[in-house]
């Protein structure tokens, strides 16, 4: 074989994207559309990439891993699993529905768990990546019940429960967290500009990538380390009459590219 014919191989065999970034999901048996458009995404998008992130509330509720075998749960641990056979690397970052996935469902989705904040570096870009839940400082509410929930203690006697009695308590949880959300405006349960700010300056780095507020769009800050770019990714509803989704990706020269909007079968 020339050497001019393997470093064609060699080309051609390079992914596209240095790293790709997902969240808000909220994957449910209740949105099987959705699920769908995940489905695609892995086999098609997710394919051209070294790395993919999941950055948090990618389950719209998660009770713990001894539910891995619900057939639901299990169809979504096996796409992951084939997906890092295929020589992706994949990165789990909780958000505030599933924060409780541990251990044996990242060993058997082939993934790593992440604790947020993350400091990386990807094709030259320094990035920090959060799932965005905890700089909605302003929503006092909320971060109270944050602390409480994330707390080891309150973790372990919950995961402790009966899983049906657990399933039953996050549904009451979701009722009670749709039916405060009526109250509240955009701007409480959006970040706080300067948790962010504080964020941007304590790790040193001018670029992050967040979701949970559902609001995708590329802010610019200014800070003491000078502009600084902020991407927040949009969730996902092809179960919706007017659909929505999408993802952030990072090319291999560093470009960094949002796509809002995506089609379910993502193609270009």
């Amino acid at each position: 074989m020339s050497a001019a014919f393997t470093s064609l191989q060699d080309k051609q065999a390079q992914p596209h994207w240095a790293a790709l970034f997902i969240s808000d999901l909220h994957l449910s048996p209740d949105m099987p559309h959705t699920a769908e458009a995940f489905f695609n995404f892995l086999k098609s998008k997710a394919l051209d990439t070294k790395e993919l992130y999941l950055l948090g509330d990618i389950f719209e509720y998660w009770a713990g891993d001894d539910d891995l075998e619900e057939p639901f749960n299990q169809s979504i641990v096996t796409a992951l699993a084939n997906l890092n056979k295929r020589g992706v690397k994949i990165y789990w970052l909780a958000g505030n529905r599933d924060f409780l996935v541990g251990e044996k469902f990242a060993h058997a989705s082939h993934l790593q768990l992440l604790s947020e904040p993350v400091v990386t570096t990807i094709a030259g870009n320094k990035i920090l990546l959060l799932h965005g839940d905890a700089q909605c400082t302003d929503d006092t509410a909320y971060m109270a019940f944050r602390a409480q929930v994330r707390n080891p203690i309150w973790q372990r006697e919950f995961l402790e429960q009966d899983l049906n009695k657990r399933k039953a308590l996050i549904a009451g949880m979701r009722a009670g967290s749709k039916d405060a959300q009526k109250n509240k405006s955009m701007e409480i349960m959006d970040v706080n500009q300067a948790a962010i700010a504080a964020l941007f300056e304590s790790h040193q780095v001018k670029t992050m990538i967040h979701g949970h507020t559902h609001r995708p769009k590329q802010h610019h800050h200014q800070t003491q380390q000078g502009d600084c770019t902020r991407y927040v990714l949009p969730d996902w509803d092809y179960d919706a009459q007017e659909t929505r989704g999408g993802w952030l990706g990072i090319n291999q020269t560093g470009e960094i590219n949002l796509v809002t909007n995506a089609k379910p079968d993502f193609a270009s």
